[in-house]
């Protein structure tokens, strides 16, 4: 394998990848700072650390102001909802300066707990979180 085709594998890495209406699914990004962007629809990033392992959401920091969607709910150990994160996020390894590869047991754990979008109410002044399957044809526009 070549230097450069070496490198450039380097700089992608697996994460959980959360867009509203689908089901969240495996990817490979990149790491550069356009990439990540780009992962999260745009503007600045921000991390968010709700998890006691060393991994964190990277979301778009304006997405809740920005008009996008509501993506999925994040819950406590009570599993009340903490918050809800919109619009495109994914999950990564960031236990180092740099953001890396989710393992195989954190891909299939985050990935489940992460599986299906969410639609929210409120009721009696309380915002609940009702998973769905998404249409067919949504999951095939990816």
């Amino acid at each position: 394998m070549n230097e450069e085709v070496r490198n450039s594998e380097e700089q992608r890495i697996k994460v959980i990848y959360c867009e509203p209406g689908r089901k969240a699914r495996i990817a490979e990004i990149g790491t550069e700072l356009s990439d990540l962007q780009r992962a999260v629809g745009g503007g600045f990033i921000e991390t968010y650390y709700p998890f006691e392992e060393e991994v964190c959401i990277v979301c778009n920091d304006e997405g809740k102001f920005n008009g996008m969607r509501p993506c999925r709910a994040v819950y406590g150990d009570d599993q009340k909802i903490q918050d809800i994160i919109f619009g495109p996020f994914f999950i990564c390894d960031c236990r180092g300066e740099n953001f890396d590869s989710l393992n195989a047991e954190q891909l299939d754990r985050y990935g489940h707990m992460f599986e299906c979008p969410e639609h929210y109410v409120k009721v009696n002044g309380e915002i609940h979180a009702i998973p769905y399957e998404p249409s067919k044809s949504m999951d095939r526009t990816r």
